[in-house]
């Protein structure tokens, strides 16, 4: 063999050998899932490579349905998983041998956003559900001005998604002229973009945002506006989320087999630790009052 040649392969062998996934001394856990997570769940795995250098955490989104998936076929640790698991999931995996374990990190809110020039500022339960499903196209016609509507949602395999569905559009279908887009922080700058637009997501990627406008919801038995959710200078209102005053709150959770190693067990300790939650607060998402205060 040409020896430029042999010293170029060798030069190559040695980059691979230093990248991460590489390093046979490391220890790897791997996390795949919810959109919605990725930033909170890689914040938490910086911290914790930061405090024990030899393991290495490798987080990757695709969505909640997505996780599950790969955590039944063995290609990850846990699954983020913003919502409930499904009927058919759960017996899907006991099918496998798998008994999945649910554990609540962090909660989260999901708000309704507008662009900020949209007049709208509050709308019902009833009303959302028209406009998402397509019967309401004008905002005139829930007191806004003379603008047609553009509806943009997640994905179909989020678990934001799918929990919108559930709780607003009472498990029917959204509008067919929906734009779907794979992440809520996309979503959230094509309606910075469009004054026509609205759309959906984790009130972390939106309660600083100046250029959109989380929107107030009317409760419709008492016509009572709910408008604690975000105060001043986006400061998430904890409180009125953990006393249950949100209607559209969940519980962010990971999901593992329920055959987690010591390594895996350590890393979900620290996660809801006290130390794991000032992490969640400070990437302003919603803490687990139990460990937290957010004051």
């Amino acid at each position: 063999m040409n020896r430029y040649v042999f010293i170029l392969l060798f030069f190559f062998l040695v980059l691979a050998g230093c990248k991460p996934g590489n390093n046979r001394n490391k220890k790897v856990i791997t996390i795949k899932g919810s959109d919605t997570m990725v930033n909170l769940t890689q914040s938490w795995a910086e911290a914790y490579m930061k405090k024990y250098p030899g393991i290495f955490i490798q987080v990757t989104g695709g969505g909640s349905g997505n996780g599950i998936a790969a955590l039944m076929n063995g290609s990850t640790d846990i699954a983020a998983v913003s919502r409930d698991l499904n009927p058919k999931e759960i017996e899907n995996g006991a099918k496998k041998g798998l008994i999945f374990k649910e554990i609540p990190v962090a909660k989260d809110a999901i708000a309704i956003i507008v662009n900020k020039n949209n007049k709208i500022n509050s709308l019902s339960l009833s009303q959302l559900g028209a406009i998402f499903s397509g019967k309401i196209r004008n905002f005139s016609l829930v007191g806004g001005s003379d603008l047609g509507i553009s509806i943009y949602s997640r994905e179909n395999n989020s678990g934001t998604y799918e929990f919108f569905k559930k709780n607003v559009l009472s498990g029917n279908d959204f509008a067919s002229f929906s734009l779907h887009l794979q992440g809520t922080a996309a979503l959230a700058e094509a309606v910075s973009k469009d004054i026509k637009g609205i759309g959906y997501g984790g009130i972390g990627y939106f309660a600083k945002r100046k250029d959109v406008k989380i929107i107030n919801l009317i409760d419709e038995e008492s016509e009572f506006e709910i408008q604690n959710l975000v105060g001043i200078n986006g400061q998430i209102n904890y409180d009125f989320i953990w006393q249950g005053g949100y209607s559209f709150s969940r519980d962010l959770n990971f999901v593992t087999s329920g055959k987690e190693s010591e390594l895996i067990q350590h890393f979900l300790d620290f996660v809801i630790s006290e130390e794991g939650q000032r992490i969640v607060f400070e990437m302003e998402y919603v803490p687990l009052k139990k460990f937290i205060s957010a004051e």
